[in-house]
């Protein structure tokens, strides 16, 4: 398994230290840097504000290189969390040696490495979104006994100056192939550069959603990742999203992760596909059927779907996507392979057959079965997500359902087959409950669920508080009748928040 880490990695420092990024220690960082004549180094954190910040460090010799790497390094917390008052400010920011990379945009050699905060007196700073998720990791591990393991569908906007030669239609772009997607280059660069920085990738294609007006056309792309345990997910999403960024600005383009970019067309979601791990192994299935366990945690996901939507779901652009007969959930119920559904149960190859040896005849021997794909995908959150809290919550919400007596019931019940929007499913529609349309609404069910989060001191009480407050702001209750058939005020509202997820 070990070789298999390190086997064709496109990250240099596994590649060059011949071990996986798990295993890195101190000694490794320093020789890298020391043999392969990097200039800089970046500590690089997520504040409250979910966006990547930057301190950057020039080496000057390996006395001063090892003290930052034993150490940290010491930042104004005020800055960064708005529960840290000015008085009491100091916070250290401390490296994980195992997300280390290599800068793809630096002009001089460079190493990244993504930090952990800690206070004063050594601990770790409890409301730290990062610290947050390990608590909700170590929980969920300690109560159910199983690994959570997870990953994200990304989807994003690309905008830039007309000119193409060749045009899909509009809102056909699923999977097209160049020439008819200006911009695949652009998302196989990322693709390489998220690999080379440590990303477990699955796939990249364009997706549905391509439109033009006056002046620029906008084409939409998914990067979707590989399952890997919770922490991990979150931090190659985060540092998927900042070098889609950078590329936009090396080539002059925008990328915007925004929930919806206009009335009508195709918005963009941050599906999170999960799985359940014990000894190494996928417990999603069994005997070729949904596993029990499996249908526990979707129950769970379920029963707290509402004030999940309080970290996935985070501005008023959100809910602009949340409505009927756009491949986005509105409607608390699951399914097999059904987009009109909040969980989805996608196909997970556990069909009794060998597709390969039916398409390839002439394959000689037997093709070995390979197990441990089915997953279950959580199609509410949207690129404005929190996601280190969005994954804690995901986690906690999974653990109740797990524990829950009535959870096989839930399920049951809550179960659909069919297209719910359609006419003739009207009663079915009427029984299921609906997700939040606005940001107040979902800071009011966060509030009525806060037990849940805050159990365990997973989340903070000041966190939670924190997060309602910040929801409520936007004072978007009856965000949707007021913009209704207003398209300049939806403008002025994209234009607000185009860039802000």
């Amino acid at each position: 398994m070990r070789e298999r880490e390190v086997l064709l990695n496109p990250n240099k420092l596994v590649r060059y230290l011949k071990k996986p990024a798990s295993e890195f220690t101190k000694h490794d960082i320093i020789q890298f840097i020391d043999e392969n004549n990097i200039e800089l180094l970046n500590f690089k954190y997520v504040g409250e504000d979910g966006k990547l910040k930057t301190l950057n460090f020039v080496i000057t010799s390996k006395d001063y290189l090892d003290s930052i790497l034993s150490t940290g390094e010491r930042v104004d917390g005020s800055s960064l969390f708005s529960f840290i008052e000015a008085g009491r400010s100091d916070l250290y920011v401390i490296p994980r040696f195992k997300t280390a990379f290599v800068d793809p945009f630096a002009e001089s050699p460079t190493l990244n490495i993504l930090c952990s905060f800690y206070t004063a007196e050594g601990n770790p700073l409890e409301s730290a979104p990062e610290y947050i998720l390990k608590k909700a990791i170590i929980d969920f591990k300690k109560s159910t006994g199983y690994d959570f393991y997870a990953m994200g569908e990304l989807e994003y906007y690309i905008s830039g100056s007309k000119g193409s030669l060749y045009r899909s239609p509009d809102q056909k772009g699923y999977h097209t192939s160049s020439p008819f997607t200006n911009w695949e280059h652009l998302r196989i660069e990322a693709m390489q550069l998220i690999a080379q920085s440590g990303g477990k990738i699955k796939y990249g294609h364009s997706e549905v959603g391509n439109f033009s007006n006056e002046t620029e056309e906008y084409e939409q792309h998914e990067i979707e990742f590989m399952p890997v345990k919770a922490d991990d997910a979150v931090d190659q999403l985060v540092i998927a999203k900042w070098i889609l960024r950078m590329l936009g600005k090396v080539h002059h383009v925008q990328i915007s992760f925004a929930p919806k970019i206009t009335v009508g067309k195709a918005g963009s979601g941050l599906h999170v596909h999960m799985m359940l791990v014990k000894n190494g192994e996928n417990k999603m299935i069994e005997n070729f059927q949904l596993s029990d366990v499996a249908k526990k945690m979707i129950a769970g996901l379920l029963n707290l779907a509402r004030p999940l939507t309080a970290f996935g779901n985070t501005i008023p652009l959100s809910y602009l996507r949340l409505v009927p007969h756009q491949e986005a959930p509105t409607k608390i119920c699951w399914g097999d392979t059904n987009r009109s559904v909040l969980v989805r149960v996608p196909l997970g190859w556990v069909a009794e057959t060998s597709m390969i040896k039916d398409a390839n005849p002439q394959e000689i021997g037997e093709i070995p079965y390979i197990p441990g794909k089915q997953t279950v995908e959580f199609r509410a959150p949207d690129g404005s997500a929190d996601i280190y809290h969005l994954m804690a919550g995901l986690i906690v919400a999974a653990k109740n359902g797990i524990l829950g007596k009535d959870s096989l019931k839930k399920a049951k019940e809550l179960y659909v087959n069919v297209n719910i929007f359609a006419d003739e499913n009207k009663q079915i529609l009427q029984k299921l409950g609906d997700l939040p349309q606005s940001c107040w609404e979902s800071a009011e069910s966060l509030n009525e669920n806060r037990k849940y989060f805050e159990e365990a001191n997973i989340f903070p009480k000041g966190s939670i508080d924190r997060i309602i407050k910040y929801l409520k702001a936007f004072d978007d209750k009856n965000l949707s009748e007021q913009l209704f058939g207003k398209k300049d005020k939806i403008k002025e509202l994209v234009k607000q928040h185009i860039n802000f997820s």
